[in-house]
This record gives structure tokens, C-alpha cells and sequence, in this order.
């Protein structure tokens, strides 16, 4: 079979998904695609080329579908879910995306039109949407970011510092380092994401009262 860009993208997000992005070399890809190296080079100039690729590949796979009629807080949350399954669907692919492609995401990718669309149903001033949705982007992205590498999952276990001493101060308690900072258990990560989108939401709801309140008063 023939060459061809989309074919080299699948075969790299097929090598990505199994041993992630550090494991994906333009030899390896070669032989999965059992091609001779050298031939890849006429298709796509290096790694970092079929990272972008395989990256709008995988965003153009992005597809979310609210309810006619459903309020802008709704489609916000289904929108939110959407891109979360999509990144727990390529778990290494997306997090080395969010975390080392500042062009991450382009202007006519469908989640990003998407947002816009919800931004402005909302009622932010057309000025002011790109970077609402922007500000909404990074804390989505930053969270998923946090949960894909396990951080988030730490960090919402973490004890209090006064849970780290004895109540009588002698300091008598686990040695390691681990098990000292860190509580069992935890919020789930579903629920730690839903507040995230609760939150965003209900400081979008505050602004535009806000600036509908100040409208109301002004002279």
C-alpha cells in the first residue's frame, strides 16, 4: 500500500497509544508502517511534523452534540465532557499536546469554534469572547493536564499541614515522605472535573450579571 500523510498520522497515534510519545521515532514508525525510513522523509520532513499532524488529526475527530434549545451552561458542560473523553481516548497523545504545542489548538478546530458559539450565546461582548475562551481553554486544559499525569489525583490527596504532626507536637510519625503528606482516598476525578466546569460557569454567570447590573446603573 502506498504512503500517504494520514496514513503515516495513524500509524503514529497507533505506536503513541501503546508506548507513548517518547517511544515514537521515525525508524519505529517506519517499521510499522514496513516502509523503508528514508521513504517517510518524502511525506513529512520529522518527529515534530507527524506530532502536529497526528495532533489535527486526532482534534478533527472532535464531535459534540448538545440538545436543541439547551442553555449555554449545558452545552459548556457537554463540551467540557466531550474533550475530556477525547483526551482519556489518547491519554499520552494529549498531554504531551496540551503541554508542549502552543498551537495546540487552531482557529477552525471544531472544539474551539464550538466554544466561541457558546461564549457569544452567553452574552460576553463580541470583543471580549476570544479571550474568555481562551481563559476557559487554559483552566480545562490545565486540569486535564493535572489528571492525564497524575498530579491532580495527588494534589486533591494532600493533607492539611497540620495533619503532618502528632497532636502533642513530638513529631513521631511516618518517615516516609509519601506516606506523610498524602491522605487515602480523595475526590474521583469525574467529580474533581465537574467542579472545574461548575466553577468556570457559575464566574461566567457572576461577570455578566455583574456587567449587566452596571449597564442598569449607569447614566
Amino acid at each position: 500500500m502506498p504512503l500517504t500523510e494520514a496514513g503515516i498520522y495513524a500509524a503514529a497515534l497507533r505506536l503513541i497509544d501503546a508506548d507513548g510519545v517518547e517511544a515514537l521515532t521515525m525508524r519505529r514508525l517506519a517499521t510499522e508502517l514496513d516502509a523503508n525510513p528514508m521513504s517517510l522523509y518524502y511525506h513529512v520532513p520529522n518527529k515534530e511534523a507527524v506530532m502536529r499532524g497526528v495532533t489535527r488529526m486526532v482534534g478533527a475527530q472532535f464531535r459534540t452534540v448538545a440538545p436543541e434549545g439547551a442553555a449555554w451552561q449545558e452545552r459548556i458542560r457537554l463540551l467540557a465532557t466531550d474533550l475530556r473523553a477525547l483526551a482519556h481516548r489518547h491519554p499520552q497523545l494529549m498531554a504531551y499536546s496540551i503541554t508542549q504545542q502552543p498551537d495546540f489548538i487552531q482557529a477552525d478546530d471544531p472544539f474551539w469554534t464550538a466554544l466561541i458559539a457558546i461564549v457569544e450565546a452567553a452574552g460576553v461582548p463580541r470583543s471580549e469572547v476570544p479571550e474568555i475562551a481562551a481563559m476557559m481553554v487554559a483552566v480545562v486544559m490545565g486540569v486535564l493536564a493535572a489528571e492525564l499525569n497524575g498530579s491532580l489525583h495527588r494534589w486533591s490527596t494532600l493533607k492539611p499541614p497540620s495533619a503532618n504532626a502528632g497532636e502533642d507536637g513530638d513529631g513521631d510519625g511516618p518517615t516516609d515522605p509519601d506516606a506523610a503528606d498524602v491522605a487515602p482516598g480523595g475526590p474521583g476525578q469525574d467529580h474533581m472535573f465537574r467542579l472545574v466546569t461548575d466553577t468556570l460557569i457559575t464566574g461566567l454567570e457572576g461577570r455578566l450579571t455583574a456587567e449587566r447590573a452596571g449597564r442598569g446603573t449607569g447614566p
